[in-house]
Parts: C-alpha cells; structure tokens; sequence
C-alpha cells in the first residue's frame, strides 16, 4: 500500500513539475504589434502609433537592451523576449512633451544641454521620441538610408 502512495505521490510532483517548468519557459507573451495607447493620457493630439515589436526583433534584428533600459538609461543586455518589462510610464511619469514654459524657463536658468534633456526624459512622449527616433537617426546613418521613419506623420496615423 505504501508504494501504490509513493508512486502516486511522486506521479503527482511529475506532472506538477512538467506544468511549472512550462510556465517558466513561456514567461509573457509578447504581441507582435503593440498599440502605444496609454491611459495616462486624457486624449492623445496625434494618431495612436502601432508598434511592430516582431518586425524589429526579427526582421532588423533589433535587440531588447536597444529600447529597454534600466533607471540609468544603461540598456538591459540580458533582457529576453518573454521577460517582464515595465511600462515606460512607470518611470517617464509626466504624460506628454515638455510644454513650452518650462523649455523657456529651463533656458532662462541657463541649463546644460545634459540637464535639460534629463528633465524631459521625466516626459512619457520625449522619452520615446527620444529613444525611437534617436536610434532611427541612428539607423539611417549607419545605413547611409532614410528607411527608418524620423517625422511624426511616419509613425502616428492621421487621426479622423
């Protein structure tokens, strides 16, 4: 009787284990295309940007340190598909650009380009201008191409 117990009990922590190391691998699903549509904002003054995450991993071969970033701006080079991630508004808190007062009293205090552009990180809309059209600028040089999209109407859909 003993043995029939242990052998169910051990059968049991088998398929246990089968159904946890599964959960383990898969980690989160990551859509192909992501809808930059965040709650944050009341209402957004530009089209809602549709982001191909599978074309930029797969296709451009674009790593996950290459947008992801730790609080340092230092990228997160042992990032894998699946992992969890923050959302960016998690740390770039301030819905929308810097608005043009505070760029006017940033110049009127005679900020270092370094400073200013660590404030307006602070702003969810000027970090990711900042990191999807910098490495798009980058992109484009490297590739002696104008390929990768760098005005507003390339990426934000006109709004009906």
């Amino acid at each position: 009787m003993k043995l029939k117990t242990l052998f169910f009990t051990l059968t049991l922590v088998g398929i246990a284990c089968v159904f946890l190391a599964g959960s383990i691998q898969a980690g989160t699903q990551v859509a192909d295309v992501i809808k930059m549509e965040n709650p944050a904002y009341s209402e957004h003054t530009k089209g809602i940007v549709e982001f191909s995450h599978k074309k930029h991993a797969a296709e451009y071969g674009a790593a996950c340190g290459d947008c992801h970033h730790d609080d340092k701006g230092q990228p997160l080079a042992d990032l894998k598909e699946g992992d969890d991630v923050q959302a960016c508004i998690t740390c770039h808190k301030i819905p929308g650009e810097v608005p043009k007062d505070v760029k006017k009293e940033w110049k009127t205090k005679k900020l270092k380009k370094d400073e200013t552009n660590k404030l307006a990180r602070e702003y969810h809309a000027e970090a990711l201008h900042d990191n999807c059209i910098g490495c798009h600028k980058t992109w484009n040089k490297e590739n002696k191409s104008k390929a990768a999209p760098t005005s507003c109407t390339k990426c934000h859909p006109k709004t009906k």
